[in-house]
């Protein structure tokens, strides 16, 4: 797997940006771009869909619903590129006040803890946690304890969390992670802007062969005459770069391995993406399901095929229905009729498209194990690309 980075000649400590532990990185090969600060895809004037978005274009405009990242980065004793990214779906009370949840899988080469339950029961009792693949355990385990150290004895301690691979800039057999950095990511989840690209469980990650990572994104729709949210959280860990798609244009093939160089020595034939979807419409576990299908029309209009070798799952919750953990009675909940959800497909299958493009945006190039680099998008080269589209469009519509 090669050799370790140099030891790096620090000018100060490890950085403590809220839970988020950064060692500063070293150097790493320059890649000319006229866009030199990380920004969201829309800052660059490039918009998907027709859908508004909502006030933050983040899973967390769904009310009630919190992220946190915990970010691990060293390069001593051993090179690690990794974290813990962890989704509330209530801001208070999720371990006793359930929401109901449903999941879809496009290929199955990965893991999401509980999911099973989740299919059985119809109801998600826990924080959703996203990290490396080596490390699943440790954020379940984490969480089981949480939940007994909160005093939930009854109930189903079944937590859902989610896995991609950073063994090609991190080095996941060294099993960096602890109880305090799943403990960080948790205790700073919040309500407001999400932070984007390398943090958190996509610290290392890699999409379509340049730097990948975290990105959100959301909509608001009108079903059965009332307006709901949907949010989408992706880590995004796949794809080629010829495949790579914005807003139907073929990005990927006009960014070569000559300007910008891959970030495999040989790219692997699939990868993974892990999505969440929130959204507040009242919807029962089987609607929620249909809900997480859509995630698939989303990944796939920006390239993701569900390789053989992809993890490819997808989970989705609604919090508009309370389900007390014990009931003496029936619960009384609402849901939308099927034939009203037509809009919400909608915007799920637009917000993970975004979701996706804006993990690419806001990633930064990072040097890991080996002296691998994963280089960011080049966000100048995207707008020249995509204004030059937009422009051969424009005249096309006038010579017609």
């Amino acid at each position: 797997m090669g050799s370790p980075l140099p030891p790096l000649e620090k000018t100060e400590d490890t950085v403590l940006i809220g839970a988020r532990h950064v060692t500063p990185p070293g150097t790493v090969p320059p890649v000319a771009d006229t866009v030199t600060d990380r920004v969201r895809l829309r800052e660059l004037d490039i918009g998907i869909g027709t859908l508004e978005p909502g006030p933050l274009n983040a899973i967390t405009d769904v009310d009630g619903v919190r992220v946190g990242h915990s970010t691990v980065i060293r390069d001593e004793p051993d090179v690690v590129r990794t974290g813990v990214t962890m989704i509330l779906p209530r801001e208070d009370g999720i371990w006793t006040d359930y929401v109901y949840a449903g999941s879809h899988v496009l290929n199955g080469n990965g893991e999401m803890t509980g999911s099973i339950w989740v299919e059985e029961s119809g109801m998600l009792g826990s924080p959703v946690g996203i990290t490396t693949t080596a490390q699943v355990g440790l954020v379940r385990d984490f969480l089981v304890r949480e939940s007994y150290r909160l005093g939930v004895f009854d109930g189903f301690h079944l937590p859902v969390v989610a896995e991609t691979w950073d063994g090609w800039l991190s080095t996941p057999e060294s099993f960096p992670l602890t109880d305090a950095d799943a403990a960080a990511a948790l205790g700073c989840a919040s309500a407001g802007p999400v932070m984007e690209g390398s943090v958190g469980g996509g610290t290392g990650m890699i999409c379509h062969e340049f730097k990948g990572g975290i990105g959100t994104s959301s909509r608001a729709v009108e079903a059965a005459g009332e307006r709901f949210t949907v949010g989408v959280l992706v880590q995004a860990n796949y794809g080629a770069r010829d495949d790579l798609r914005v807003d139907g244009v073929p990005v990927g093939e006009e960014i070569g391995v000559d300007l910008v160089p891959s970030a495999w020595d040989e790219a692997p034939d699939g990868g993974s993406i892990i999505v969440i979807v929130a959204t507040d419409a009242p919807l029962l576990p089987g609607q929620c399901r249909r809900l997480a299908q859509r995630a698939t029309v989303g990944l796939a209009r920006v390239g993701g095929y569900g390789h053989d070798s992809s993890g490819d799952i997808f989970l989705a919750f609604s919090t508009a229905n309370h389900l007390p953990e014990k009931t003496a009675g029936p619960r009384v909940v609402r849901s939308l009729p099927n034939e009203t959800m037509s809009p919400l497909f909608h915007a799920v299958a637009d917000a993970t498209e975004e979701s996706i493009l804006n993990a690419l945006c806001a990633a930064d190039t990072m040097t890991g194990r080996g002296g691998r680099t994963a280089h960011a998008l080049p966000l100048g080269r995207l707008v020249e690309i995509m204004e030059r589209r937009e422009s051969s469009r424009r005249g096309h519509r006038a010579g017609t």
